[in-house]
């Protein structure tokens, strides 16, 4: 039998139970914790300062011997926000909602815009954040760890740290129709490409209404994704459309689309479940992530398998409600509570993660704002006591001190309706549409 211990396991084993911050610092995290992740002395900053308070540690390879990142503290890497034993950061705790608040704060401060990962710890559980732009999300579960299995975490945090997916994959959904989901799609993809720079995937999970793919006047697929799906080695390429538009005579790539595939539109629920998990999607996207910046999916609004494997193929979930109409309210509240929770415990390792609704594509007067924030406030005292606390969702900006209730808005424009005749986004055609969509664009994603 096999007596070696790791460095990790004795530490772990010599923690008193309700060791203090201190303790778990200088005998578990800086001695075994940054070197079995691979950072040496000098790789790793303490107390630094964020631009928005000052986070435990900040981590960085040195990138040679001129370059020290204790000395130079620049262009952080991972960011560590240590807690004591005595503070519980179990899952859906007060102190696990309120260290991971502190960590994405710290992560989209202005001094850390380099940093790409964070990790919340108090030597009982420990989890691993990843930043995409403006975006922070778990790319683990909050893990409880002993000295069984401490080794193996820490070696998956170090090779998802050295080897980040490039991509954040998108899913537009509303369980109610008519809130402008292929709008939403559409127009952000146009917006992430043009002002971000980014190269962005467009994907039609919708079969039965196809609107995305017949707003960019695309042509269906017949059966290639489908295939892809559900057969092991089929070919992804196949599937994606280039969208063009004509420019000084030649045709300009903007980005890539998976067109809706008649196939599905075709066949039952029942079929389809007989071929395909849930988990379908989000396994078949792997092999492509490393070519996009963005994948944009957009969703039935509906809870069946195309939506439940649009939903589990993403990262983040973008909900586009209407202020006057308490259906979408309540089918965004039923997504965040119910669906979306439900596709987490599927996959196990903490996602995805609902970003705040926002009002798209409505006039709204200070009377409507007032009447939509009743409405609002009736689904948060109905559902109190549940979890997730859905005000973070609905009042992002609100706080003890500060009773901002402002939830980002698109408001009603005719160009932007009148653009699917055309067959162009409204934000390639319209200066005030690509205004609008720029601003939703930089409100979630862009740093």
């Amino acid at each position: 039998m096999n007596m070696t211990t790791t460095k990790l396991q004795d530490a772990l084993r010599s923690l008193p139970t309700d060791a203090k911050e201190p303790i778990v610092d200088l005998n578990f995290v800086v001695p075994c914790v940054f070197e079995a992740l691979g950072f040496a002395q000098g790789e790793f900053y303490p107390q630094y300062v964020t631009g928005d308070g000052s986070v435990d540690y900040a981590l960085r390879k040195n990138i040679d011997e001129n370059d020290n990142f204790i000395c130079t503290g620049t262009q952080p890497y991972l960011l560590m926000e240590l807690k004591g034993r005595d503070i519980n950061i179990a899952p859906d705790s007060t102190g696990y909602n309120s260290v991971v608040k502190q960590l994405k704060r710290y992560l989209l401060a202005s001094n850390c815009h380099s940093a790409q990962w964070g990790i919340i710890t108090n030597s009982i559980h420990i989890q691993l954040f990843r930043k995409h732009g403006k975006v922070v999300f778990p790319v683990t579960a909050c893990l409880e760890i002993n000295p069984d299995n401490v080794d193996e975490v820490i070696d998956s945090f170090r090779e998802k740290i050295a080897n980040p997916s490039k991509a954040l994959t998108v899913a537009v959904y509303n369980n109610k129709g008519g809130v402008g989901k292929t709008t939403t799609t559409v127009n952000l993809a146009s917006v992430l490409h043009r002002a971000g720079h980014k190269k962005v995937l467009v994907i039609d999970l919708d079969p039965n209404q196809q609107d995305l793919t017949n707003s960019l006047d695309l042509s269906l697929l017949d059966g290639k994704f489908y295939t892809f799906l559900s057969e092991k080695d089929a070919n992804l390429q196949s599937c994606i459309a280039k969208y063009s538009i004509n420019y000084k005579n030649r045709d300009v790539d903007f980005f890539d689309v998976i067109p809706a595939d008649k196939e599905f539109a075709e066949g039952d629920e029942t079929k389809f479940r007989q071929y395909l998990r849930i988990d379908s999607l989000r396994q078949k996207l792997e092999c492509i992530k490393s070519d996009y910046d963005y994948i944009l999916i957009d969703s039935p609004p509906n809870w069946r398998i195309f939506s439940q494997m649009a939903i589990c193929a993403a990262d983040v979930i973008l909900i586009p409600t209407k202020h006057n109409n308490i259906f979408s309210l309540e089918n965004a509240a039923l997504a965040i509570k119910k669906f979306v929770p439900e596709i987490q415990r599927l996959r196990g390792d903490g996602g995805p993660v609902p970003l705040p609704v926002f009002f798209n594509g409505e006039k709204i007067t200070p009377f409507q704002e007032l009447e939509a924030q009743k409405a609002i406030d009736e689904i948060l005292r109905k559902s109190k006591s549940e979890n997730p606390n859905l005000r973070q969702y609905f009042y992002p900006k609100e706080t003890k001190v500060s009773k901002n209730r402002e939830i980002f808005s698109i408001p009603s424009y005719a160009n932007i309706a009148n653009a699917a005749f055309a067959r162009i986004p409204a934000a390639y055609r319209d200066k005030t549409a690509n205004s609008y969509y720029t601003e939703l664009a930089k409100e979630y994603f862009l740093q």
